[in-house]
């Protein structure tokens, strides 16, 4: 449960809404999280019933069996039980992308550059500036590595399919078992399955079929309906990895 992420998200919303963008982008409906261990749940739960205490966000804590899910998620199998949280949300990251731009107005440069340090601020291209955010995730390395820096970032690849169902989704939870694959609901029968986690590939952004088909088939027996869904779209994108996980900022010492 990444606390401080979704506690993020309330000044965020509050921002844009000050600024009259749409939100939405972002939907509450909760989360369902499957452990294959379910003796691990209690756990778990006692774990979230901690972490509530800090962020209220988490929401109502239950332990549902199959029953009591399916009024939430019908069709939902492959479980006896699992840990519900209500404030777990949905994020539409393109979607989400698009409104902070339409909000920020700012100048948007789609080109390769470079970063070139001055005796006083920094050149990108043919501007100057007195100071550069360097959010470029897996690309940071081109950037860096360039001026004399060892950058521990790596691309991570990842791939999702998106399905077309004729029930309308937007109450549903976000499905959330061990594995690699997630269930994520939206409104007006959206499902999106994913995604993917591939470490050797780089920055190709090629959909492989195989891999999408073999997280359909490991989720198929958790919700046989996407048997019958209509596939409406892959997409790729590629995350930043660091050796241990952790992410990390602040500023580029001697930069």
């Amino acid at each position: 449960m990444a606390r401080l992420g979704a506690d993020f998200y309330v000044d965020l919303l509050a921002d844009l809404e000050k600024s009259g963008q749409e939100i939405d982008f972002y939907q509450r409906s909760g989360v369902f999280l499957l452990k294959k261990d379910e003796s691990k749940l209690e756990e778990l739960y006692e774990l979230a019933l901690q972490r509530r205490e800090e962020s209220p966000l988490i929401g109502q804590l239950d332990v549902l069996n199959q029953a009591s899910a399916d009024e939430l998620f019908p069709g939902l199998q492959g479980f006896d039980r699992l840990l519900y949280a209500s404030g777990g949300a949905r994020v539409d990251g393109h979607l989400l992308v698009t409104r902070l731009l339409e909000a920020s107005q700012v100048k948007l440069v789609k080109e390769k550059v470079s970063l070139t340090p001055l005796a006083s601020g920094y050149q990108i291209g043919e501007d100057l500036f007195d100071q550069v955010i360097l959010a470029t995730g897996a690309w940071l390395g081109d950037i860096l590595e360039l001026l004399g820096y060892e950058v521990d970032v790596r691309p991570q690849k990842g791939q999702l399919r998106d399905y077309q169902l004729s029930e309308d989704l937007a109450s549903y939870p976000v499905v959330m078992p061990e594995g690699e694959w997630d269930l994520i609901p939206f409104a007006g029968g959206k499902l999106s399955l994913g995604a993917t986690h591939e470490n050797d590939m780089g920055f190709d952004l090629t959909v492989d079929e195989t891999l999408l088909q073999q997280m359909e088939d490991a989720a198929l027996p958790h919700y046989p309906a996407l048997a019958g869904a209509k596939s409406s779209g892959e997409r790729v994108g590629i995350r930043a990895y660091t050796s241990d996980f952790s992410p990390f900022f602040g500023e580029v010492p001697g930069l």
